[in-house]
């Protein structure tokens, strides 16, 4: 017995990173897990059905050939593998098959189910051409239509990158065209003919296909991987959909007084999945914890100011009457802490913007000469020290 082909579930898996977070694909791949299986609208692989067999246990297949030694299991499937042929293929003479199937020279390929052979496929394989000939391939008629065909292809594929041998070439009848297409055959030859000449068997009335693969595909998974990926994509759609239908709060800082804000402070753009072009991602956008801790601190800092005073909490206007008339948009540092803890400071500019807007009103208000005026001032005039120190002031 030359070997036997592995099983999925000792295949290394290949891990693929993309944009989204690992946690993200945790949470995706979880729910595919718990969904019933094929019951999400998407159709199947023609040969899921083997590979759960395979997966099970209740079938194998084998690499074997007629070799000094062999073994009297492996003579016999092989006499079950000719069986199959001859069967399956009654344009071919039963003596050729025979001699084919048996000829060191030769292997097959066969699925194997309670030591009873299904099908199979009969090759050659010529290293140093760069090529393999397949001779027959076959599967017994009450397994037909189940994916056995297109399995024990893909496991003649991974058997093969294994060996370096990435191209085949075959004689198909106008029964096998089709299901040779299936697979990836073509009958644009990529090989130059001088490459095969005198060492494919020629057959007549038949077409010569090749197939071409790649080395670093396990084709034996090949359609679940894209089963799973199609999942994927759909459970994104339909995260992307949920997403789409929540309501986030408008904008209130335009009735604050700021004439502009950068996209990204809108709400609801960053989820959408929109992202700043790199020659406009600023210190501040890049780096939104740190932008978050210097303005807690100046806020803290503006706070403990002796001329902080007056700016500490809102207006109330049972203690000052007419203050809401005058002052449209009010502002006060509780409220700008209250709005730094829930982040909505995300650029330095709706900042500055709210600190302004506490010493304009209290400008606007009272008199040049007053006491709130003067504090106004000298409050300002710290802060802006503070936030030049952390090279904010001028950014914005």
């Amino acid at each position: 017995m030359e070997g036997s082909v592995r099983p999925m579930d000792e295949v290394k898996k290949i891990r693929v990173t993309g944009d989204l977070a690992d946690e993200t694909i945790t949470s995706l791949l979880a729910e595919i897990e718990s969904d019933a299986a094929m019951e999400d609208g998407l159709a199947g692989p023609r040969d899921e059905e083997v590979r759960r067999l395979e997966e099970a246990g209740s079938v194998a297949f084998h690499v074997i050939a007629n070799r000094p030694g062999a073994e009297e299991e492996t003579l016999m499937w092989l006499l079950m593998a000719k069986d199959v042929f001859s069967h399956q293929l009654p344009r071919m003479p039963r003596e050729y098959i025979t001699r084919l199937v048996f000829d060191p020279k030769h292997k097959c390929l066969a699925v194997v189910k309670d030591s009873r052979v299904l099908g199979g496929i009969c090759f050659r394989m010529f290293p140093s051409q760069g090529f393999t000939e397949i001779v027959f391939c076959a599967v017994t008629s009450n397994e037909q239509v189940k994916g056995f065909g297109t399995h024990l292809m893909n496991h003649l594929k991974d058997y093969h990158s294994k060996h370096g041998v990435l191209h085949f070439l075959t004689y198909a009848d106008e029964y096998a065209i089709g299901y040779f297409k299936k697979q990836g055959f073509t009958s644009d030859i990529p090989l130059p003919k001088p490459v095969y000449t005198g060492y494919i068997k020629e057959y007549e009335g038949a077409t010569l296909m090749a197939c071409k693969f790649h080395p670093q595909i396990q084709y034996a998974q090949f359609s679940r991987a894209l089963l799973l990926q199609k999942k994927m994509v759909k459970k994104i759609v339909e995260r992307k959909e949920r997403e789409a239908k929540k309501i986030y709060p408008g904008l209130t800082c335009f009735r604050d007084g700021v004439r502009q804000i950068p996209i990204e402070c809108i709400p609801g753009v960053r989820e959408a999945g929109w992202r700043p072009r790199e020659e406009d991602y600023s210190e501040e956008m890049a780096d939104a914890d740190q932008l978050y801790s210097v303005l807690r601190a100046v806020v803290n800092q503006a706070k403990t100011h002796p001329s902080a005073w007056p700016f500490l909490k809102p207006v109330e206007e049972a203690e000052v009457p007419g203050y809401r008339s005058v002052i449209k948009y009010p502002m006060d540092l509780k409220t700008m802490t209250d709005r730094l803890k829930s982040r909505y400071y995300c650029h330095v500019r709706l900042f500055k913007a709210d600190l302004m807007r506490i010493f304009n009103n209290c400008r606007e208000f009272n008199d040049a000469q007053s006491e709130y005026y003067k504090c106004a001032d000298a409050l300002q005039q710290f802060v802006q020290k503070k936030m030049r120190e952390a090279h904010l002031w001028d950014k914005g």
